[in-house]
């Protein structure tokens, strides 16, 4: 299967990352474009999370339901996004129109990858560890990681989002993370005229 973007990872960064992708769905530059996330999530932060500070998540919202609600606005919303569900990425290898994502269950190519895994050092995905470097923004006794990037680009048609992109671990600044990500892949796609999605309300 042959993606022009494929997704590691469905938390927060993963799945903001694949709901801008998905709604961009309507524009000439991104209506032909095959887009899949990998939604393992077991290892997620989000599995133990607890909001009360975020702006426009109610107080009291667990994280483990927003990966569950994620999903599923995903599914309803843009069906055409690809949800890989029960695979985990074992390796990320270049090849010769992209990078090639082996799970452990089958082999995808991709034009474009898109890392968004969280930051402890237990990572396992090979094919990154000459990009794994002592994260900037967490406490050194946590031993935390990032992935080498400048503005989220590990390498050419490489991307990282979220904590692994060397970013702090607040909710907010990790779906940001995704969706920054997500409107530079759609700014790319558009020959690379800038572009950004916003919903109206139509009166």
């Amino acid at each position: 299967m042959k993606y022009d973007v494929l997704i590691i990872g469905a938390g927060a960064a993963g799945m903001s990352c694949a709901l801008v992708l998905g709604s961009a769905i309507s524009k000439p530059f991104a209506k032909d474009k095959r887009i899949g996330i990998i939604t393992h999530q077991k290892t997620s932060h989000l599995q133990n999370a607890l909001f009360n500070n975020v702006l426009g998540l109610a107080p009291g919202t667990l994280g483990r339901d927003i990966l569950l609600d994620g999903k599923n606005q995903l599914k309803t919303l843009y069906p055409h996004v690809e949800q890989l569900g029960k695979e985990k990425v074992k390796a990320i290898e270049e090849s010769s129109n992209g990078y090639r994502v082996i799970t452990n269950k089958n082999i995808y190519e991709t034009t474009m990858a898109v890392i968004a895994v969280g930051y402890t050092s237990l990572i396992t995905i090979k094919g990154l560890e000459s990009y794994i470097e002592p994260h900037p923004r967490a406490a050194i006794e946590k031993d935390r990681i990032w992935l080498k990037n400048k503005d989220h680009v590990v390498s050419e048609n490489l991307f990282v989002a979220g904590t692994l992109a060397g970013w702090r671990s607040q909710f907010a600044i990790a779906s940001g993370s995704g969706a920054q990500v997500a409107t530079d892949i759609l700014t790319l796609w558009n020959n690379g005229k800038h572009s950004k999605i916003h919903d109206k309300v139509t009166v």
